[in-house]
């Protein structure tokens, strides 16, 4: 009977340590506060060293987009484009803010992300890396990887 009694003793702490390691195994990482979608590069022109780059930005906080990089382009800088008269203008900005729970998209004739230099055309279905790294409320810096997939602009909405 001990025998027995010691089996089931044992069974009964391994099944206990096995539920205590669940119970205080590490928590997961929170997600990223920042969600980046719709993510798409134009297709460069024939003989052109330029090309843009846009994507929606949606956060649960107050962040700013201060700065992309790439690897397909020696050049990247935060555009926008806005009309000035009768006169369309694109200047560079120093960052883009996205208000938390608002989404902010980056689109052709608005703000973008204007790659120059271009290392070699990109054509439909390329795939852009890109490293955008954003500033919090706080001034803590928010790294995030994401891949422009090449479109022609003639199929973008």
């Amino acid at each position: 009977m001990k025998k027995k009694s010691t089996s089931v003793s044992l069974i009964a702490f391994v099944a206990l340590c096995g539920f205590a390691s669940i119970t205080f195994a590490e928590k997961p990482s929170p997600p990223s506060p920042i969600i980046v979608s719709h993510v798409w590069a134009k297709t460069s022109i024939p003989g052109s060293a330029v090309s843009a780059a846009y994507m929606q930005i949606q956060s649960n906080q107050n962040v700013k987009l201060i700065k992309v990089e790439t690897t397909a382009a020696n050049m990247v800088e935060i555009h926008n484009m806005q009309m000035n008269g009768d006169v369309m203008e694109m200047n560079a900005v120093d960052a883009v803010d996205v208000p938390a729970h608002k989404m902010v998209e980056l689109k052709p004739g608005g703000l973008h992300v204007m790659l120059m230099q271009v290392k070699q055309p990109i054509k439909n279905g390329d795939r852009v890396p890109m490293t955008l790294t954003f500033e919090d409320a706080d001034k803590k810096l928010i790294r995030m990887k994401v891949e422009a997939i090449g479109q022609d602009k003639n199929k973008q909405k």
